[in-house]
């Protein structure tokens, strides 16, 4: 049961009545992690604003999930595996892609660096070195992605941190934290 209270049609005021059927009317379902944030139609219109501007840069949705479904184990939020499971198969990315990701790395090249990346940032809070951000330059990634790759992670770390403080019930098909061996 969610620790904090989920705004759905029920309880919602007209603002945030408005921004989840923007929603709705946009992905066909209202995530249980929106209806969370929904408790401050601020919090929301500025999580939905960044993740809109985020989706549309140079990182394709699969490099995305991938640093999606790295950060959501590392950060062990089981809502986050969950959720990025099932849009990370959306997009396109395999079960053993999916595993590799959670894992830490990527089955293609140039995404295993920026994987790599996203979880040094998490574990070192930022305080990368100088030979990291290299080692994304020399696998093709522009300062410009670099700042993308950073955007991402602080938006991915903003809610692992909300499904984990919420424990916001799962409505994705239930991911298990603990990777198969």
């Amino acid at each position: 049961m969610s620790r904090i209270a989920i705004i759905d049609n029920s309880n919602a005021n007209a603002e945030q009545q408005a921004l989840l059927d923007a929603i709705q009317g946009q992905l066909g379902m209202v995530p249980n992690f929106l209806k969370v944030f929904a408790n401050s139609p601020v919090a929301l219109r500025a999580f939905l604003g960044l993740h809109g501007v985020a989706g549309a840069g140079s990182l394709d949705p699969q490099t995305r999930e991938r640093i999606a479904l790295a950060l959501a184990q590392q950060n062990a939020c089981e809502y986050c595996v969950s959720a990025h499971t099932a849009i990370g198969r959306k997009s396109g990315l395999t079960a053993d892609e999916i595993s590799a990701a959670r894992s830490g790395t990527s089955e293609d090249a140039q995404a295993a660096v920026a994987v790599k990346f996203a979880t040094s940032l998490m574990e070192k809070k930022g305080e990368v070195s100088a030979v990291e951000l290299a080692q994304l330059r020399n696998a093709g990634f522009s300062d410009s992605d670099i700042v993308e790759i950073i955007t991402h992670v602080g938006m991915n770390f903003l809610t692992n941190i909300l499904g984990k403080a919420s424990n916001v019930e799962i409505d994705f098909p239930r991911v298990d934290l603990k990777l198969a061996a």
